[in-house]
């Protein structure tokens, strides 16, 4: 499936309204099907498709409501009950049992209750709500999509700065990679947000600290407008709010769209790449290092580095970060050390390089041992590899003149 995300432009204040409605009565349908769950044992997903449909009867705002986008909120509330009798099957502590939503900023359509323009250029919304037609602001590759692509479904989402549509269609995508023949093994950290076993570094831009004056004084002047008991919230207030929310939302943006590039990059010069799958809802708990962890973004980096692996047909790998500060790369001797020291010094054999880059090396030594091969240090930088597969069955593709090099780094 592909997600492609556009702008709802040219509304009017009664049309901007109507969303408003529709994303309420959405919520309410889920809020609704989550109860009735509560309430009555042995409720399942065709028992919430009906919940639906006698909703539709009694109350006139969920009858407005486009029946399979009705179904789609029930959808919603299964999904959160299903994966709470996961959670209980596998015995985690956090179950996560299912609660009612307050502030629900979506409404997902299924194949009606929209029509696009021929050109692609509109939207218009066709149930009950009679929300009407908006223009579709995007770029040329998802305009493209509109036009060759099947769409599953249609989800408007009220953010900070306006009103959005995600259109999910129906594809996967698939790329051709270009294959180089190296290999990299990347430590994350806060120092550098990357360092892999050839030294080199990329240091985060760190956008909340950037924003954080930005924020207090958005945050001060929302504050000074409403007082619990004493002052209402007023028009000025509701600003305020909306001002202070798209600060937020950019600096989410410039995550995402580093956490992208980065990843893009990473996956692109590599055959197969190797990182520390960190526990980072174990790490934030350290409240000195929560908030430069927060906006480090590992895992939204490390996510953008499998989904660009499996477009590519490259290996990315998880392994865990266990010991790979502490043990030698060279040797194998484990050195104990605190996190301010930053220099790896071996007692055993002598050498002396940087922490991270121990570390870079233990991790990508990991990697390749999990995929059945074997890393040698001096072939570090090498373009050209054998064609090789592993145990779990991924592969690196690359010959020097239709010949596998069996001289490379993997053995």
């Amino acid at each position: 499936m592909i997600v492609r995300e556009v702008k709802l432009l040219n509304g009017t204040k009664e049309q901007y309204q109507a969303l408003d409605d529709a994303i309420r009565a959405a919520q309410f349908i889920r809020n609704k099907a989550v109860r009735y769950w509560m309430d009555n044992q042995g409720v399942g997903k065709a028992d919430l498709y009906k919940l639906c449909k006698d909703l539709a009867f009694v109350f006139d705002f969920a009858l407005k409501l486009n029946s399979a986008a009705r179904q789609a909120s029930a959808e919603r509330a299964w999904a959160a009950i299903s994966s709470f009798y996961k959670r209980c099957k596998k015995q985690e502590k956090k179950k996560g049992y299912p609660k009612f939503k307050k502030h629900c900023r979506s409404v997902e359509y299924k194949v009606s209750g929209w029509k696009l323009s021929d050109d692609c250029t509109s939207i218009n919304f066709t149930d009950g709500f009679k929300i009407g037609t908006f223009s579709l602001f995007c770029n040329k590759e998802t305009r493209e999509d509109l036009h060759r692509l099947k769409i599953n479904r249609v989800r408007v989402v009220r953010k900070a700065d306006g009103y959005h549509a995600q259109f999910c269609f129906d594809a996967d995508r698939k790329e051709a990679g270009a294959y180089t023949g190296k290999v990299v093994g990347l430590d994350l950290g806060l120092k550098y947000f990357t360092k892999d076993q050839n030294d080199n570094a990329v240091i985060y831009p760190q956008f909340l600290r950037k924003s954080e004056g930005r924020l207090k004084k958005r945050s001060k002047r929302l504050s000074k407008k409403y007082v619990l008991g004493k002052k209402p919230q007023s028009i000025n207030y509701h600003k305020a709010r909306k001002r202070l929310g798209r600060v937020h939302l950019k600096i989410q943006r410039q995550r995402k769209d580093w956490a992208i590039k980065q990843a893009r990059c990473v996956v692109a010069s590599n055959d197969v790449v190797v990182y520390e799958d960190l526990k980072i809802a174990n790490m934030v708990k350290n409240h000195h290092l929560a908030k430069s962890i927060s906006d480090a973004s590992w895992y939204q980096f490390t996510q953008w580095l499998d989904y660009y692996g499996k477009i590519w047909d490259k290996v990315v790998v998880a392994v865990t970060p266990a010991y790979t500060s502490q043990d030698c790369s060279h040797c194998g001797y484990r050195v104990k050390k605190s996190l301010s020291t930053r220099t790896h010094s071996c007692s055993n054999c002598g050498i002396e390089i940087c922490r991270d880059t121990n570390a870079a090396i233990n991790i990508l030594k990991k990697g390749m041992k999990m995929l059945g091969m074997e890393w040698q240090n001096s072939t570090s930088g090498q373009e050209e590899s054998a064609s090789i597969e592993g145990k779990h069955g991924e592969k690196t593709t690359n010959t020097i003149d239709g010949k596998p090099d069996i001289a490379s780094g993997f053995l």
